[in-house]
């Protein structure tokens, strides 16, 4: 095993049962410390137990590792702070963090309760804020962090009677996005998972066949090496049934309109060229596109953008 973890302190949320007790295994079993956190609640976030969190770490620890469980709702931002602390007590460092944790309230839009939207937005999203929140500043100031959003096809591409478990997934993105920049000087690196897995979320939505073939197992190869030293920044690793792929957000070339054609007519002429893929690019950061929507303005009105006469 050359991607070892020891020495290191990681926080897996969600890990009571399926993908992130996979995750917290996997990272133990390569010598990582590791934080079982599982409200314990069902699929839908209602209820709570602390004895899934604390069976997988009784798992590690027989295993020959170092674990200890916390019951924590990531949607509690104090007890958050608390199991946090917990770590720091009892290891001194939090050096990976992978953001699980999650429950699914499906319905198609026109029937879905403002209630389950909020309640899906808050643990998938606003859980990773909190999570992440909790341990930023221990990250920065011992100059390491490797954080891992878990996002999904339903976010990145869509899935019927998913608008909240999508809009939650890209939110994740988005929040890596902009991580990725304020945490690069501290070496904090933060991607985002994107899995297909069988799992309790998806037990009854496929047949036992395929699911068979959706091992959670085959999916945490993928967070041992985003939490690794040598992890990339910003990317996110789409992962399932052993197979592995990279997701990108790309945007064309686009087009310049002059003031003449500066009108809903003109965006509607240019479309098939607006929509052209040739030259595509994934930026790095949202000036990107500023810029290139400023220097085509610029060329066209004669202004120097350098400051020059």
């Amino acid at each position: 095993m050359s991607i070892r973890f020891d020495d290191r302190v990681a926080i897996v949320t969600g890990a009571g049962a399926g993908l992130g007790r996979a995750h917290a295994l996997a990272l133990a079993e390569r010598g990582a410390k590791v934080v079982v956190n599982d409200f314990g609640g069902a699929r839908d976030g209602t209820g709570g137990s602390s004895g899934p969190a604390e069976d997988v770490a009784e798992e590690i620890r027989k295993a020959g590792g170092e674990a200890i469980s916390n019951g924590a709702d990531v949607t509690d931002y104090a007890a958050v702070e608390k199991m946090v602390a917990a770590a720091m007590d009892k290891w001194g460092r939090v050096d990976i963090l992978v953001n699980n944790a999650g429950i699914l309230r499906d319905k198609t839009f026109v029937k879905m309760e403002l209630d389950d939207f909020r309640k899906v937005i808050e643990v998938h999203l606003m859980g990773s804020v909190n999570c992440t929140k909790a341990v930023w500043e221990i990250m920065r100031e011992q100059a390491f962090g490797r954080i891992v959003m878990t996002t999904s096809s339903s976010g990145l591409y869509g899935n019927f009677g998913q608008s909240n478990y999508g809009a939650a997934k890209l939110g994740l993105v988005g929040l890596m996005n902009t991580l990725k920049l304020e945490g690069q000087k501290y070496d904090i690196r933060v991607n985002s998972l994107s899995p297909v897995a069988g799992t309790r979320m998806t037990e009854d939505l496929m047949p036992e066949n395929i699911l068979d073939l959706l091992q959670p197992e085959s999916v945490s190869p993928a967070v041992v090496f985003l939490a690794s030293d040598d992890a990339p920044n910003g990317a996110i690793i789409a992962a399932g049934a052993g197979g592995f792929s990279r997701a990108y957000i790309h945007e064309t070339e686009g087009v310049y309109l002059p003031e003449d054609k500066l009108d809903g007519d003109g965006v509607a002429e240019a479309w098939k060229k607006i929509s052209d893929e040739s030259g595509q690019k994934a930026y790095e950061q949202g000036g990107e596109q500023s810029v290139k929507f400023l220097q085509a303005a610029a060329k066209d009105k004669g202004v120097d953008l350098g400051g020059g006469s």
